[in-house]
């Protein structure tokens, strides 16, 4: 049985999952941001931890199966 998820994410976890769905890496998302490397990792791996996932490929791809993230045109 899958471990039910925490969807919980705060304003600042989904900005970055965001960030991430384009393709920006996480020294470009503390820049745009303005917040410091280690605080972008921070939130990643409580990200992580909330979506289940160890990488940020399958943090898109599970945000994206959730609805958490809609395609843009």
């Amino acid at each position: 049985m899958e471990k039910e998820k925490d969807l919980r994410l705060t304003p600042r976890e989904l900005e970055i999952l965001q960030l991430t769905a384009k393709g920006l890496e996480q020294t470009q998302i503390a820049e745009i941001l303005g917040i410091s490397f280690a605080t972008v990792v921070a939130h990643r791996k409580k990200l992580f931890k909330k979506l289940g996932v160890h990488n940020a490929a399958e943090a898109v791809y599970e945000a994206f199966q959730m609805g958490l993230l809609k395609v843009q045109k």
